[in-house]
């Protein structure tokens, strides 16, 4: 039996991460695929050398802009094709998909808008969401075995929001959003934490404010999910709130075939 282990970490800017010793409990950790969201740097910007020594290839869609958006995937299994944006420049320009096909599976991993700065992002983020459906369904036609990662900036359900009542009007909570991750895992996508672990207060980002992450009102945006086909395969998913290098805290998922 072979094993794989997968994490999701937005870092909110790599370097500030790296400072904050990132790269010593990426050591520690050691999984075999890390995927980055908001590394918020072009790959020159950092010291790459240290994820070479630890073993990994590197892959990065950064955003155009500097200092914003972005991913990366850092893996130690090399990937049979990459592809870097989605054929949407309105989203590849802010570099939020990155997609890697392996032998055994395929991995998109996404950095999903948010809307929370008003109602110009609210509708490109809804705008995201229509069109990264039929996305999907590209993905699931080349790939049956297919893992989709990253931070979708929405929790699902009121067990996943901390204050589900006072939240409903609130950008990452609304009906509509809901709705799309309803459509989402009824088009064959496992969320993969929630097949393991049905207790509430689990959560993968706080707002810095009102001291939210020592209190634990958080939300769960950050996402491992698996088409059906992988179902069989799966052993075990976590969210490691413990882990602060940034305003996420990383979500793993570990894999059998």
């Amino acid at each position: 039996m072979e094993k794989c282990s997968i994490i999701t970490y937005n870092l909110n800017g790599i370097r500030s991460a790296m400072n904050k010793g990132f790269t010593l409990w990426l050591e520690k950790q050691n999984p075999d695929i890390i995927c980055i969201q908001e590394t918020k740097a072009q790959p020159e910007q950092v010291d790459t050398a240290i994820l070479e020594h630890l073993g990994y290839h590197q892959y990065w869609h950064s955003a155009q802009k500097k200092g914003y958006s972005g991913v990366a995937v850092f893996t130690k299994i090399k990937p049979l094709q990459i592809t870097e944006g989605c054929g949407i420049n309105t989203y590849d320009c802010e570099g939020r998909v990155l997609k890697l096909d392996f032998e055994k599976f395929s991995l998109v991993n996404t950095y999903f808008p948010s809307g929370s700065s008003g109602e110009e992002r609210q509708a490109i983020k809804m705008q995201f969401l229509e069109d990264y459906f039929g996305l999907l369904q590209q993905w699931k036609k080349q790939h049956d075995k297919l893992i989709i990662c990253g931070d979708f900036n929405i929790c699902h359900k009121p067990i996943d929001i901390h204050n589900p009542a006072g939240n409903k009007n609130s950008s990452g909570f609304l009906p509509e959003e809901r709705a799309w991750m309803d459509a989402y895992f009824n088009a064959g996508m496992i969320d993969t934490f929630r097949h393991f672990n049905k207790n509430p207060h689990q959560y993968s980002w706080w707002t810095f404010r009102a001291a939210a992450r020592t209190n634990n009102k958080g939300w769960r945006i950050d996402y491992i999910t698996a088409s059906e086909a992988l179902k069989e395969n799966l052993v075990n998913a976590e969210i490691h709130q413990d882990v602060v290098h940034s305003d996420h805290c990383p979500v793993s998922v570990q894999l059998q075939f």
